[in-house]
């Protein structure tokens, strides 16, 4: 797929995905969540590009140190400097001023690491794809 038509599935995807994984997890989302979610997944798939020749846990562990950093901005954006409140992670262990935690950090290596799979797995369809055609 040409990349002018992937991007923009991938910001979709990414958002619409993570505002429902919100909606599933907590009852709520943000709809700066579903920027974020979008922007995320297309970030994540060129990283998953640009690491390919490294091992996937590598590049899952890679991703989820970008999302990570991500929500840190966007955190610290939204909730400290505009006082959206959002997210809260204060009463989380080894928060990082209430942005952050290792919990969630966990949880974006899980979400990257199925993200990756897709990916791998949406690259070999296509290339079954364009040999029949």
């Amino acid at each position: 797929m040409k990349p002018q038509f992937l991007y923009p599935i991938l910001l979709l995807i990414g958002g619409v995905g993570y505002g429902c994984i919100e909606l599933a997890a907590r009852g709520y989302t943000h709809w700066t969540m579903v920027v974020l979610g979008g922007l995320c997944l297309a970030g994540l798939y060129r990283l998953d590009l640009a690491l390919a020749r490294l091992p996937l846990l590598v590049r899952a562990a890679a991703g989820a140190a970008m999302v990570t950093a991500a929500e840190l901005a966007a955190g610290l954006v939204l909730n400290c400097w505009l006082g959206l409140r959002i997210w809260d992670y204060s009463r989380e262990p080894m928060h990082l001023w209430g942005q952050i935690c290792p919990r969630f950090s966990l949880a974006w290596y899980g979400l990257c690491l199925g993200s990756m799979l897709a990916f791998a797995a949406g690259r070999a369809l296509a290339v079954r794809l364009r040999r029949r055609a």
